[in-house]
């Protein structure tokens, strides 16, 4: 009996080997679309994308265990065999694990080197350590341990063991197929049932490319502005009302209907993430349209291009990305009139640098790309008795137009300013000459890799280009560098044609992630992610952006239960990762979220302490800063989960509020720096390490030169105080270091003097 027993059972595992063999591999040509084929030879990058699907990063592929308590039937093996022996069945499983046959059969079933590897030592670990197996593996087992068996018939079960582990295995079909991103046109079929008329306004900055396209847009019956920025949208928001058309603002964080009803009107201003892709507009503009490569948000004007459906969209940017838009219309078969503008009014690069801020103008603006080149400029600026306005990328947006008007009013002794890139966009500014205190810029690449390079020519052009405008008080506007080495290559960077646009960005959608999580209810969102990008087929024209902040806040919160919709929601707000006090806050917000317990105003009160006093020094001043991104988040949240964030006209309170505090600390930020550095001068840091402040100036190119050294370092502070102030380093920690760092020097010093009565013995 029990041998004809084992004889059913063998002769069941070589049907089921026989079938596994017989399997195909999982397929790795996907059918284009039938749209697809019409546009398959436009260009070689194109059709290249089509001959085979994208390498697989197995990589990615987070085994999961496989439960000891599945065995149900364990013992029946052992009765009708006998028990095995662990160290013959261990040799048994090596010899499996090497012979060449098998591991080319499981690279046909999906498992490459790595998951075969992953797949036996967890299959080894199975079967040694398990007190009893399924009654047919131990029958095998038993046979090849006896000589009765081939070692080839371990691998049905070797490969059922591994699509426990690995479930994707059995479905990477399907997840090949919803990460397909190579027809992103198709995604939108309300834009494709009409044909629209696509207008290309293409000049450089101060043109009047976006005059045109908007009074178009107020003389349509409806229409909708995508800018990058809120300051823009509530420009055109203002513009439009004051010319007595009813427009509406949307904003991430803000909602505002003109009817007192709340009836949306006609027209609509927005950041370009907002846009609506399902509602009819006769007109609709998209501004900066270049930013459609951004490694970040390229995705939201890529949407924005395709998707949205109005008779006739009106692009603005520059000429460099004219070619690319209409390559990019021929995939929905839209044709693009282009309008060709050119400046209105000129600009010349000085042949001298400024070389000392002595020799400072009114109308000048120094452009940083440090926050803490700002500081230092400013004060060194107030040192020589003059007073300078102050704009970078992390003031609120009353702020930056505050300390616009006071660098505007001819009437006002401020005469400077003092800005990062922000100036860049959003901000009408009277000034006369440009001056690039460094050329260099850290930027984050398709990767996510933080890099120091220096700036390209559509930047050096961008931020140029706001010298002289059109309608500030300097017809004629100058550019120059700071320092001298600098202005060789400033010369040449704007000598260059702006590279042009050849891909726009992509991002999964919350759909697509959750059909991926359908598939793979066990994996982590972050791991979701990952997947989904190593799955990803594009075209030569697009590529999936970044999606590093998105990883970094889902990791964050991985911990914290919650639905997938919700998490993903939570994922895509827009926070600045390098506050810690912002992380915090997200990291409570979505912990109480996911208690059901709504986020009310007293909460946010008691989170954020308020009130808040005006600032005494930079670190208080950076702190008000966090605590209005915080606010903003919740803004953002209450219009995505409105029942758990109640409050938001409370909070927009307290945030206006804040704004003006914050204003106040900027107007005085020449005193905010002074009390920082006699507060790092003060006893209780008097002690710290003091280290030389690196001024950046002298490694732009790996040279420096006599005319960098002649100004004075950025500040006083010392790294020690700057680590206190930037909530990276406590005190406590710092007296610890500090007392450490006496004790090893009191030790190297006696090392040393021990070691000089030695050489003199």
């Amino acid at each position: 009996m029990s041998v004809h027993r084992c004889v059913y059972l063998l002769s069941r595992s070589h049907i089921r080997y026989r079938v596994c063999a017989s399997t195909a591999a999982v397929a790795n040509n996907t059918t284009l679309h039938p749209t697809r084929r019409t546009f398959e030879n436009l260009s070689c990058r194109h059709s290249s994308s089509y001959s085979s699907s994208k390498p697989l990063d197995t990589s990615l592929f987070v085994p999961l265990t496989v439960r000891s308590d599945e065995v149900s039937s364990g013992a029946v093996g052992e009765e009708l065999t006998q028990p095995l022996d662990k160290s013959e069945l261990l040799k048994v499983l090596n010899r499996f694990y090497k012979r060449k046959e098998m591991q080319k059969l499981a690279a046909d079933q999906g498992l490459d080197a790595r998951l075969f590897h992953q797949a036996f030592v967890s299959f080894r670990k199975y079967v040694l350590e398990m007190n009893s197996l399924n009654a047919d593996l131990h029958i095998i087992l038993n046979d090849i341990c006896c000589g009765a068996g081939h070692i080839d018939d371990i691998f049905p079960y070797f490969m059922r063991h591994a699509k426990q582990i690995f479930p994707m295995l059995d479905c990477i079909d399907d997840l090949r197929k919803i990460s397909d991103l190579r027809v992103p046109a198709n995604w939108y079929p309300e834009a494709r049932a009409i044909q629209r008329k696509i207008v290309f306004h293409a000049g450089p900055t101060n043109s009047g490319k976006t005059y045109h396209a908007i009074q178009r847009f107020l003389a349509a019956k409806s229409g909708v502005y995508c800018g990058p920025l809120k300051l823009l949208a509530h420009e055109i928001y203002e513009k439009s009302n004051d010319a007595g058309v009813p427009c509406d603002l949307v904003t991430g964080e803000e909602r505002i209907f003109v009817d007192p009803e709340g009836r949306t009107s006609g027209h609509i201003a927005s950041t370009i993430e907002m846009c609506s892709v399902t509602t009819p507009y006769e007109v609709a503009v998209i501004d900066e349209i270049q930013m459609i490569k951004d490694p970040a948000r390229g995705w939201a004007w890529t949407r924005a291009l395709l998707g949205l459906c109005a008779e006739e969209i009106h692009v603005c940017g520059e000429a460099a990305a004219v070619d690319f838009v209409t390559e990019l219309m021929y995939t929905t078969g839209e044709e693009v009139e282009v309008h060709n503008y050119k400046r209105l009014t000129p600009f010349s690069v000085s042949n001298h640098a400024v070389e000392s801020l002595d020799n400072l103008k009114p109308g000048d603006c120094i452009v940083c790309f440090n926050k803490n080149d700002i500081y230092s400029i400013s004060r060194q600026i107030e040192v020589r008795g003059l007073e300078c306005a102050v704009i970078y990328g992390s003031l609120p947006p009353g702020t930056k137009l505050a300390q616009a008007k006071k660098f505007n009013d001819p009437d006002d002794p401020c005469k400077i300013l003092v800005a990062t890139d922000a100036i860049g966009m959003g901000l009408n500014l009277s000034i006369r000459r440009i001056i690039f205190n460094s050329l260099v810029k850290p930027s984050v690449n398709e990767k996510g890799e933080r890099e120091l390079d220096t700036i390209s020519t559509s930047q050096a052009l961008q931020i140029a280009g706001r010298a002289g405008r059109f309608s500030s008080v300097f017809k004629e506007g100058e550019v120059t560098t700071m320092q001298r080495d600098d202005l060789t290559v400033l010369k040449e960077i704007l000598g260059k044609p702006v590279d042009p646009i050849e891909t726009a960005g992509l991002h999964p959608t919350a759909e697509q992630i959750e059909m991926f999580a359908y598939h793979l209810p066990q994996a982590t969102l972050s791991n979701l992610i990952d997947i989904f990008v190593s799955l990803a087929q594009v075209d030569g024209l697009y590529f999936v952006c970044n999606i590093d902040d998105f990883k970094f806040l889902a990791d964050m919160i991985q911990h914290i239960p919650l639905n997938l919709r919700s998490r993903y929601v939570f994922c895509t707000a827009p926070i600045n990762k390098k506050q810690a006090f912002v992380c915090t806050s997200f990291l409570k917000f979505a912990r109480q979220f996911s208690r059901d317990e709504p986020l009310t105003f007293n909460w946010v009160c008691r989170h954020v302490n308020w009130p808040l006093a005006p600032p005494k020094n930079i670190k208080d001043l950076v702190h008000l800063e966090a605590v209005h991104d915080v606010l903003d988040l919740y803004l953002w949240l209450s219009y995505r989960f409105m029942d758990m964030f109640p409050d938001a006209n409370l909070v927009r309170d307290i945030q206006k509020e804040l704004d003006g505090i914050i204003q106040v600390g900027v107007r005085n930020i020449t005193r905010l720096i002074r009390a920082t550095e006699d507060q790092s001068a003060s006893p209780e840091t008097a002690t710290s390490v003091r280290l030389p402040v690196l001024d950046t100036s002298s490694l732009r190119r790996g040279r420096g030169s006599k005319n960098q050294r002649k100004e004075p370092s950025v500040t006083d502070s010392s790294l020690s105080s700057r680590l206190v102030q930037d909530g990276l380093l406590t005190k406590e920690l710092l007296q610890q270091l500090q007392k450490e760092w006496v004790r090893e020097q009191n030790g190297g010093d006696s090392n040393s003097a021990n070691k000089g009565k030695r050489k003199k013995k």
